[in-house]
């Protein structure tokens, strides 16, 4: 297992930075300190190796996260917004979801984990009578799955994503009150010092 977390650190720090046609096996391999022998005993081919980069984005941030509901999604969203900043496994995994069909994929896989992830929240938060009657968990978690990617698209021609924290909060205080219940949108914490705690 720590010889794939390297390979997969590695590749994409490779990915992030020259894509997918410019991050050669060899490259990897490098920076990952392996043999092929090792990269070859985990991933069939640089294709695979992609898919893994693309498909381990939530790993990057759900795991750490111990908030509930509603809060929990927003919290998902705010931490996504800084480890896109920071993060060559979850930038790589982004980059490569967005220009798959460069190597001749088309995988709405990483999408729908996150719509999956983002729709379990919404189910928690339903059950605990947080959303507005009507709203669905799934429609709701597959919007804010699209809304995210297009808005880290737009921040990183704009700013290089250093304005998208600040744009996920502005979405988080336009969309609330259309779908959760009054008291949760006031007790809903989409602050910077929110985001601060989340990253420490």
């Amino acid at each position: 297992m720590h010889t794939r977390e390297e390979l997969l650190r590695a590749a994409a720090e490779a990915f992030d930075e020259f894509g997918y046609a410019g991050a050669s096996i060899n490259l990897i391999l490098k920076r990952a300190g392996l043999t092929t022998g090792a990269l070859y005993f985990h991933f069939d081919s640089k294709e695979h190796l992609a898919r893994a980069v693309m498909n381990a984005q939530p790993q990057t941030i759900v795991p750490k996260l111990n908030s509930a509901g509603m809060q929990r999604l927003v919290d998902i969203t705010l931490s996504w917004s800084h480890q896109l900043q920071v993060d060559p496994l979850l930038r790589a995994g982004v980059r490569l979801t967005g220009e798959q069909s460069t190597f001749g994929t088309a995988d709405a896989t990483p999408y729908q984990a996150w719509s999956g992830i983002m729709a379990e929240c919404l189910r928690q938060a339903e059950a605990n009578g947080e959303l507005q009657a009507g709203v669905s968990p799934e429609e709701l978690g597959e919007f804010v799955t699209a809304a995210c990617t297009g808005m880290q698209m737009f921040s990183a021609v704009v700013s290089g994503r250093k304005d998208l924290s600040d744009r996920t909060m502005k979405m988080w205080r336009l969309l609330l009150p259309g779908v959760a219940v009054p008291s949760i949108v006031s007790r809903t914490d989409v602050s910077h010092e929110r985001l601060r705690a989340l990253v420490a």
